[in-house]
């Protein structure tokens, strides 16, 4: 079991670590910070206010002296291997890490810096972005989905009573495709360069419930458990969001940064194929991703 008070630590202080950061500072606590940049502290605005958390960030895994009891992971699923030598140096025998990233598979990912039962995956819920000044916008409510584990207890007592609610789901599963299928049908801005507003095109719209049909067969044949519904209430999202919402792959790519694609669109084809399942749509799409955040050219 942890601690009612455990120590915390934070590496990756993109928009989400930021935000879970803001949320923990909020009611006294702080967790170190951890990541590639140095920053005296952190920023994060929403509507109606700010939180400043003071760091430092620090930069050097060799500055740590001691393991932690709780460490959130919120880099990039394409800088897990770069953020290793973080986690080797903060996690011991019973440190719990709590995954703030995207897809399915964090589970195998993390297996090697503690034992299988001691990764928390989640699922987040809310939109946050780096802002020029490097502050962190968050444009809605920040809200977390966890499985219902062990481990995952001492997550939701480290952030109870903050501004990020969570959610124990029996059937994460479930929960975890459904948001994985809202990502991969994102991964669209990318090819089109365009943000939410694209989604009120009658042919977005014809191509995406398309691709969601073949989205849920795969998650569906993973053990979720997801009706048909699912594909019109996400598309419908999109096309109720603001012309001028993004996400983080679109971000990373008219910055210039590998993108996600693998973890958001090509697990799909992955599970398809492993599964004897037809994706002609993934075929199409995973390729121009690849190829967009790897190249060459």
């Amino acid at each position: 079991m942890m601690l009612d008070a455990p120590t915390i630590a934070l590496v990756g202080p993109g928009a989400i670590g930021t935000t879970v950061a803001a949320a923990l500072h909020e009611v006294g606590r702080t967790p170190a910070l951890f990541g590639r940049t140095a920053h005296a502290y952190l920023d994060l605005r929403f509507d109606g206010g700010q939180i400043r958390v003071p760091g430092p960030v620090r930069t050097n895994p060799a500055d740590i002296e001691k393991n932690v009891d709780l460490v959130f992971v919120a880099v990039k699923t394409t800088q897990v291997n770069a953020a290793s030598t973080w986690l080797s140096a903060l996690c011991g025998e019973r440190t719990v890490i709590c995954v703030l990233q995207n897809g399915v598979e964090q589970k195998d990912q993390f297996a090697s810096y503690v034992s299988e039962d001691r990764v928390v995956p989640s699922v987040v819920w809310f939109p946050a972005q780096r802002e020029a000044d490097d502050s962190v916008w968050l444009r809605a409510t920040p809200r977390l989905t966890l499985p219902d584990t062990l481990a995952a207890q001492g997550v939701v007592t480290a952030l109870r009573d903050t501004r990020c609610s969570v959610d124990v789901a029996a059937d994460f599963t479930s929960i975890a495709w459904r948001k994985l299928l809202q990502n991969a049908v994102a991964g669209l801005m990318v090819l089109s360069g365009r943000r939410a507003g694209m989604y009120s095109r009658a042919d977005i719209e014809h191509m995406s419930l398309a691709y969601l049909k073949e989205c849920l067969e795969v998650a569906r044949a993973e053990g979720a458990t997801l009706g048909d519904e699912v594909m019109r209430e996400i598309v419908d999202k999109f096309r109720r969001a603001p012309d001028d919402l993004g996400t983080s792959i679109l971000a990373d790519r008219q910055a210039g940064r590998p993108l996600e694609w693998d973890t958001r669109n090509g697990v799909i084809q992955r599970c398809g194929r492993a599964r004897g399942i037809a994706t002609p749509v993934s075929d199409l799409i995973v390729p121009l991703l690849a190829a967009a955040s790897d190249g060459p050219g």
